[in-house]
């Protein structure tokens, strides 16, 4: 792992999933949906959408977890879910939260309107100093950072250019295929 380095295995920037940050989530997921058939780099789909300012700079990303709770409006009330994960809540403590708070009680066929209301900018995961690798970065080093950061994907920059994503699936997938070349 020490002599791969991050550019070798990221997905470029060019093949990702992309929108401007006064889209909607509707189109964020049409995007979504066509960087699936077109990309070529990675047997696993993407499973997020890239946030793009006037510029051109990535400014945020838009998660799976960001779209579905910002299809729910009362997630909004109960907490930030950022520092309430890292409790370890119970099972029990998380249904009640879905019953007493009526979470997702809405008819399925409102989030069609609020996928074309809601803009990405409103539903987007700001970045921050650790959602970025350089591209000359061992893997090893990219590794340890999604590995402690229990991230699903980084952003690989050039300078301070965005200029692909790392993903820990194709970490692991890179990892699987030298464990299946040891021999034993």
């Amino acid at each position: 792992m020490k002599t791969k380095s991050v550019k070798d295995i990221m997905v470029p920037l060019a093949e990702y999933a992309t929108v401007h940050q006064e889209a909607t989530l509707f189109e964020a997921v049409q995007a979504l949906e066509k960087s699936w058939g077109q990309s070529r780099a990675s047997k696993f789909k993407h499973r997020a959408v890239l946030v793009l300012d006037e510029k051109g700079y990535v400014v945020g990303k838009v998660s799976h977890w960001d779209l579905l709770q910002a299809l729910e409006p009362k997630y909004r009330k109960i907490a930030d879910f950022d520092r309430l994960t890292h409790f370890g809540l119970n099972p029990a403590f998380m249904r009640s939260m879905v019953d007493k708070e009526e979470l997702w009680a809405d008819p399925w066929n409102l989030l069609c309107s609020r996928a074309s209301n809601i803009l990405v900018k409103n539903a987007m995961r700001s970045l921050s100093e650790d959602d970025f690798v350089d591209e000359d970065a061992s893997l090893a080093h990219a590794t340890h950072l999604l590995v402690m950061g229990r991230k699903l994907s980084v952003l690989v920059r050039r300078g301070d250019k965005v200029v692909g994503v790392l993903r820990i699936v194709d970490v692991c997938d890179n990892v699987c295929e030298m464990i299946k070349t040891c021999t034993l």
